[in-house]
């Protein structure tokens, strides 16, 4: 079982910056794609940014330019650094990874999510 907590998220003004990380623990052999997600409230969760094995990155349309998503040299933590903050961006972020456990089989974990909130 691979458990993620997430951790950074406040509240902070518009034109702001925040940065999230997600720690992993467990019986992790390999992490193919990590990804951060975000839901606002009256919304569907939404894809906000993805870091792959290789190093490949990609961001929603809406946070181009303003987040970056990156990870720490063991490989397991990974950050959302979220600058010129808008009240759009407020929401729940989520962490996600998808991998392979040490045992064999798939995984693919969500953290409990971080609460973001932008004020105007």
């Amino acid at each position: 079982q691979v458990q993620l907590v997430e951790a950074g998220g406040g509240l902070v003004q518009a034109g702001g910056s925040l940065r999230l990380s997600c720690a992993a623990s467990g019986s992790i052999f390999r992490i193919n794609t990590m990804r951060w997600h975000r839901q606002a409230p009256g919304k569907q969760r939404e894809l906000v940014a993805t870091l792959t094995r290789d190093g490949s990155t990609n961001y929603a349309d809406s946070v181009k330019g303003r987040f970056t998503i990156s990870r720490d040299n063991d490989k397991i933590t990974v950050y959302l650094q979220m600058d010129s903050l808008k009240p759009d961006d407020t929401g729940v972020y989520y962490c996600n990874y998808e991998g392979t456990t040490s045992w064999g089989p798939p995984f693919n974990s969500w953290g409990q999510g971080t609460q973001v909130t932008v004020s105007s």
